[in-house]
């Protein structure tokens, strides 16, 4: 029999497992994330809320993440936080990925939890695995294979842009080396994270975003989003080869008010401060704050850039609390965007000299002077346009991911 965790106790787990003081954001017990993403929920389609494949047993789901840094040992976070059912995993394992879904031969390691090799999640929980003995090397890929039996699953608890192919497949399939005839699927199901055990002088950097973060318009299945060039610099230099990156990053996310998924005053304890060895943080937020509320064509939640500020301080402000040093990124342009308008140029222009200048912040990433293009301000480089005027192209990300001063994070 799994492991049950009573219906009542969501809130003592999660007091448990993912609360850290400040001798933890430094790595204090060696486990530091090495990749997360941010959940948000999804209604299941299905009119009876079964998930997965119709009249089988369950469904595989093969998830596949690209870690920043690595470590003999590997952990797991599965989450239900949005989940109005429990949410039962009844077999579950880790594996180097090869290619597609094929994972090297003889790395697939079982994941349990509390002994158990399966677990009901409570609504709005989250789980730890325990330690699983998979050496990680850093900037490879991992494949977390999860078998969900059939059960009612009215709300799926999901990262809805991977930016990443994974898998699902009929059955229980979580040892098969390969997943022939899987469906293709491009988001991330109850999977929130993955810890290694990298030692107490390793620590993670936590980029704190949205869709911008999160990789919009990069190309699929080549990790090629500003985290992850900055977590590729800083493997190749000696002095923050032992920082981890953590992309939290939600398309659409706003400071002040929810859209997709809650804003980053609501979901801030969990993606940011949950967060195994946490010790930095990157913002980039509000520029959906700032399209909406000053839309030319039909505005909405209207804010200003001092509240978007005072949005700022609570997060800084929340951050320091917990001995995590924080770094303002500039908004990139948006002159030309389908929400831009010259009211809202005002507004980033405003919270963009804000960044700079404030002594709230730790420190900034200068993202606008990375991608703009010096003849037309605010407007991208036309390299670094992605094709919509709001979010780069893979040059731009990597013109993102190389602005970033690695000495930031050397102290």
């Amino acid at each position: 029999m799994g492991l049950r965790l009573h219906r009542y106790l969501p809130l003592v787990l999660a007091a448990i497992t993912v609360l850290p003081s400040s001798g933890q954001a430094q790595g204090k017990d060696g486990w530091v994330g090495t990749w997360a993403t941010s959940p948000v929920v999804a209604k299941n389609k299905d009119e009876n809320g079964h998930f997965g494949a119709e009249g089988t047993d369950g469904t595989t789901l093969r998830e596949i993440v690209h870690v920043s840094i690595g470590g003999p040992s590997v952990r797991v976070i599965l989450t239900n936080e949005f989940g109005e059912d429990p949410l039962t995993i009844s077999a579950a394992q880790i594996a180097a990925r090869v290619t597609g879904s094929d994972v090297a031969a003889g790395s697939s390691v079982t994941l349990t939890f509390g002994g158990h090799s399966s677990v009901v999640i409570p609504p709005g929980a989250l789980i730890v695995s325990d330690p699983a003995a998979l050496k990680v090397a850093a900037l490879s890929d991992l494949a977390v294979s999860l078998f969900v039996p059939d059960q009612t699953v009215s709300q799926i608890t999901l990262h809805n842009f991977a930016d990443t192919t994974n898998y699902m497949i009929a059955g229980n399939a979580v040892a098969n080396p390969s997943l022939t005839g899987a469906k293709n699927v491009y988001s991330w199901q109850f999977l929130k994270g993955v810890d290694v055990q990298a030692g107490t002088d390793s620590a993670a950097i936590v980029a704190f975003g949205d869709s911008i973060t999160d990789g919009a318009r990069s190309t699929r299945d080549t990790n090629q989003r500003w985290p992850d060039i900055l977590a590729s610099r800083l493997a190749a230099n000696k002095k923050t080869a032992k920082l981890g990156v953590l992309n939290e990053g939600i398309g659409g996310n706003r400071i002040l008010h929810d859209v997709t998924g809650p804003s980053a005053l609501a979901r801030f304890d969990r993606d940011v401060l949950a967060q195994a060895g946490v010790k930095y943080l990157i913002i980039l937020e509000s520029i959906n704050d700032i399209g909406h509320a000053a839309d030319p064509v039909k505005p909405f939640d209207v804010v200003s850039a001092d509240d978007l500020i005072a949005g700022y301080q609570q997060l800084i402000r929340r951050a320091h609390t917990h001995g995590i040093k924080v770094f303002g990124a500039t908004l990139t342009p948006y002159v030309g965007a389908k929400y831009q308008s010259s009211t809202g140029e005002t507004m980033r222009q405003a919270v963009n000299q804000w960044i700079r200048t404030t002594k709230d912040l730790d420190g900034y990433v200068d993202f606008e002077k990375a991608t703009s293009d010096p003849a037309h301000p605010g407007v991208y480089l036309p390299a670094a346009d992605g094709g919509d005027h709001l979010h780069p192209s893979d040059a731009g990300y990597k013109l993102m991911g190389d602005s970033i001063d690695l000495k930031l994070f050397e102290k």
